[in-house]
């Protein structure tokens, strides 16, 4: 089993949401965390042990807009809960080679959910891993009530993807 260090300038977050005015997308970088997999051919070896776990702050996510940016930090209340964090629990093989069904917990806002979706983990080289994907949450059931913004009232659901870029360590 190989330590992958996720490369945190070159693995990202994007965050969509909508609103009843426009759509909102935010982006992060900064992802930090693992990935313990073994690869073999080009492909994930599930039969071989595999974790992993990634967060990022809560500062970083950025929307171009700062009255939304601080509104965001605001009702997340990023001074009490500065990270959102990820652990991976289970991985199945899922449509081809390098689809796969993913199992874990996300942690926000000090709530714990288990999720699962799926995503591709493919070895793109001999010491780096990539995984992408995507996921929409209820921000509600993180205990966080939908921004609104003058006029503006954002939607609870949020599509979240990621690109995680990982090298061996």
């Amino acid at each position: 089993m190989a330590r992958y260090q996720i490369d945190s300038v070159r693995s990202r977050v994007w965050i969509e949401a909508r609103s009843n005015v426009h759509p909102i997308h935010s982006e992060a970088t900064g992802l930090e965390g693992w990935l313990e997999m073994t690869a073999a051919d080009g492909k994930v070896d599930l039969d071989q042990p595999y974790s992993g776990h990634l967060e990022f702050p809560v500062e970083n996510l950025k929307s171009g807009n700062p009255l939304e940016d601080r509104e965001l930090r605001r009702r997340i209340d990023s001074r009490k809960y500065p990270t959102i964090a990820g652990d991976l629990t289970s991985v199945t093989v899922s449509n081809g080679s390098a689809r796969h069904r993913v199992n874990g917990s996300l942690s926000f806002r000090g709530v714990t959910r288990t999720y699962e979706d799926d995503m591709t983990i493919e070895p793109i080289s001999d010491n780096t891993m990539k995984l992408t994907g995507e996921s929409t949450f209820d921000i509600r059931d993180f205990g966080m009530e939908p921004p609104r913004i003058l006029m503006l009232k954002v939607q609870p659901d949020v599509k979240v993807r990621v690109e995680i870029i990982a090298e061996r360590s």
